[in-house]
């Protein structure tokens, strides 16, 4: 993977769209205002964008992975509105002590482990080491922290009160932005430097 190209690996809840405690129907999903201005920037410098997102309502019965599609499906279609578009898609269904059987378990995708980071890697071709994990909570980080990433912490979503956990656990994010917008204007300045 050394020679792989960089790209974006961006939360959701809370960094792309508004934080609603689970989501759970496609009329909830808002946009974070800028944010699809934000996804086009980067679509215009040609970088991957994967969003990665911890979806463990799935284990704790609030929706299935059938519920996720239409979901998602609204999301691309916020995004395309503002002439945006995410390569990729992916979420974590499992919670490792809550929930229902088959989805409480351990598992290497569920953040802060960087499975959804390592997944998006080898099927667009990424160097994560190249790459950039965007959230607003500390697993985000730690997730990106994990594969050599670059990561920053937003403070729209739980970010705000993120940037005190990090702090206290001694996780440094490598920049904090108030917004999405603030955080692609840092990779992109990054990427010309």
């Amino acid at each position: 993977m050394t020679h792989g190209a960089a790209g974006v690996f961006l939360d959701r809840d809370g960094t792309v769209n508004e934080e609603v405690d689970f989501l759970t129907d496609p009329g909830q999903l808002r946009l974070i205002p800028g944010a699809g201005a934000a996804v086009r920037s980067l679509n215009r410098r040609n970088l991957p964008v994967c969003i990665i997102s911890n979806q463990s309502g799935v284990a704790r019965g609030f929706l299935t992975e059938g519920d996720l599609g239409p979901i998602h499906a609204r999301l691309r279609e916020a995004l395309a509105a503002e002439g945006a578009a995410v390569d990729r898609i992916y979420y974590c269904p499992h919670h490792p002590t809550e929930g229902i059987a088959p989805y409480r378990t351990a598992c290497e995708c569920r953040k802060p482990a960087p499975g959804m980071v390592l997944q998006g890697a080898r099927e667009l071709g990424l160097d994560p080491r190249r790459s950039f994990v965007v959230g607003d909570r500390i697993v985000d980080v730690q997730a990106g922290k994990a594969v050599g990433a670059r990561t920053i912490l937003v403070l729209t979503g739980y970010g705000a009160r993120s940037v005190e956990e990090c702090r206290a656990a001694g996780v440094q994010p490598d920049h904090v932005a108030p917004s999405l917008s603030g955080a692609v204007d840092f990779i992109l300045a990054s990427l010309t430097t």
